[in-house]
């Protein structure tokens, strides 16, 4: 059975819910650990004032009995603190008669950048409000919930996912300065973007401040790396069984993400092919086949070749502006400024840390397709099997 995940829930609505499906019985969950995934999320340099607000914790509500999955689908919810002051302009109820206009927080110019104008003309809308709250990036402290679960699948199975920052603005690590995943791991929980590299995290922090200061915002990349795959998942069978198209699709959902690389898909376009493949050596005691290089990102042919796993996102800057950009009101087609919802200057922590949720729900999900299992002691059984079989190869 697949692992797929659905969720629902506005931005500024009572709470959001997260429903995950295929996960196998006797996985030990403790809302803890999906409440420290929601809190990495929150931080980094850069956010705006509803960190201040909002403080994620996971409501267990369903497919969890004494700390354990049962094999059914697992529910969740996570309150929307700052539903208190938006009860009546998000409230699934009609409003009463004579309600203030102000109160209703109606939108109707639309941001250069955001679902709003594109969402308005789909579903034919003058109230930008029904658009902006779904599509907003608060939808994803669902998808943090959701890879929580993954992770603690894949950690049963000696897989590890971690992020690290690469690029915010101009401020990066040098093209030739590959993080190992010792250096990523070493990353303290309080640093302010999880740069392996503090003095370019120093540049990348100053680039925010002068975003900041001129009231605009700030993209970057981020990568993320997972670790203890063996060779095998994915699929070269059909072109969406292949798992860089499944990981690609997964990180460009991540809103204002606008590209994906996986291991050096990029600097391999411009390279010859004895520059760029990473060669085959074997161990006959240790790690067997291995390479000495993973240009590859860890993926050949649609599947993990044993290496690590690296997937780069790109983001773009984030698209409301404390400075609006030049608009048209979607009511009167006059021109105007755009709308000014509370915001970031720059996001691209919190970015690494969805991202990370992605790539883990999304190998989680080409793990047991390979693995299956109805329970978790089924589920490592087959992959003990399998590990033997690839070392005796």
């Amino acid at each position: 059975m697949p692992l797929r995940f659905l969720t629902a829930g506005e931005s500024h609505g009572p709470s959001l819910t997260v429903i995950i499906d295929g996960l196998p019985a006797g996985l030990t969950v403790q809302a803890s650990a999906i409440d420290r995934e929601l809190k990495r999320r929150q931080m980094g340099y850069g956010r705006g004032g509803r960190m201040k607000i909002e403080k994620d914790a996971a409501r267990l509500t369903g497919g969890i009995r004494h700390g354990r999955t049962l094999g059914g689908p697992v529910s969740l919810s996570i309150e929307n603190l700052d539903f208190a002051a938006w009860s009546i302009a998000m409230s699934p109820e009609p409003p009463p008669e004579g309600t203030p206009e102000a109160d209703l927080r109606r939108v109707v110019n639309p941001r250069p950048g955001h679902a709003d104008l594109a969402g308005a003309l789909k579903h034919d809308l003058h109230d930008i409000r029904d658009v902006l709250e779904r599509a907003s990036a608060r939808e994803t402290a669902s998808r943090v919930a959701a890879g929580a679960l993954a992770k603690i699948l894949l950690g049963e199975m000696g897989i590890r996912v971690l992020s690290h920052t690469t690029v915010v603005g101009e401020a990066a690590l040098p093209a030739e300065r590959h993080a190992s995943w010792d250096e990523i791991a070493a990353i303290p929980d309080d640093s302010p973007l999880r740069c392996v590299d503090v003095t370019v995290e120093s540049s990348m922090m100053a680039e925010i401040d002068a975003a900041q200061k001129e009231k605009d915002s700030l993209g970057g990349a981020f990568q993320v790396v997972a670790r203890g795959l063996p060779p095998g998942i994915g699929s070269s069978r059909q072109w969406d069984t292949r798992l860089e198209a499944r990981l690609a699709r997964a990180v460009m959902s991540i809103q204002a993400v606008k590209a994906v690389e996986v291991g050096e898909g990029v600097a391999c376009a411009s390279r010859r092919g004895s520059q760029v493949h990473d060669a085959i050596f074997y161990d006959a005691n240790a790690r067997r086949f291995h390479r000495r290089t993973n240009r590859a990102g860890g993926i050949e042919g649609g599947m993990t070749n044993g290496e690590e796993v690296r997937v780069t996102g790109y983001m773009k800057p984030l698209s409301t502006l404390p400075r609006p950009l030049h608009t048209v009101n979607v009511v009167t087609k006059e021109e105007t400024a755009a709308v000014v919802e509370r915001t970031d200057t720059c996001a691209i922590l919190a970015a690494g840390v969805i991202g990370e949720a992605m790539v883990a729900l999304t190998i989680a999900d080409a793990f047991l397709e390979k693995f299956g299992g109805d329970s978790l002691n089924e589920t490592r059984l087959n992959l003990h099997t399998y590990i033997a079989q690839v070392r005796e190869f």
